[in-house]
């Protein structure tokens, strides 16, 4: 199925709907691995597991789109693997675990953004640019948690 609703071979987009896939079930790892570590207070975790849930819409959504192609959607890593990778081991705070959320966030909206140029689909593209406003959401929130300032322009993608 293409996503503009009509024929269309996305299969030419599909390491990069591979490549986003790969990035929402680090972002879903690290979101569930976090909320599990009991730093998060309450009302912070509320939050982290609404971005889990938005996480893993995306994964769906995207590895549908794989399936529909025929390909293998990418499998997630171990927890062993994201701990190591993002570094998770060292967060030792709710502000630890906040600062880095942020910086994730902010590379996944700009890793959406970045990509759209590159997708041959209008309606791919759009999904991506759907994403990328979710990830957007989701950096804003979270660098207001943090107290940061907010970006200059052009700050994306």
């Amino acid at each position: 199925m293409a996503i503009t609703g009509k024929p269309h071979d996305i299969s030419q987009d599909v390491e990069i709907i591979q490549g986003a896939l790969a990035g929402e079930h680090a972002g879903i790892a690290a979101y569930r691995i976090a909320g599990e570590s009991g730093l998060l207070v309450p009302d912070t975790l509320k939050v982290a597991l609404l971005f889990k849930s938005h996480h893993e819409a995306h994964r769906d959504a995207l590895a549908a789109l794989i399936t529909d192609i025929g390909a293998t959607p990418v499998a997630p890593k171990s927890d062993e693997d994201y701990v190591a990778d993002l570094k998770l081991a060292a967060l030792k705070t709710q502000g630890d675990i906040l600062s880095l959320a942020t910086m994730l966030e902010r590379g996944a909206a700009s890793g959406y953004i970045g990509q759209i140029s590159s997708i041959r689909d209008a309606g791919l593209a759009q999904l991506f640019a759907q994403i990328s406003a979710d990830e957007m959401i989701h950096w804003t929130t979270l660098n207001s948690a943090i107290g940061g300032s907010l970006p200059e322009p052009f700050q994306f993608g």
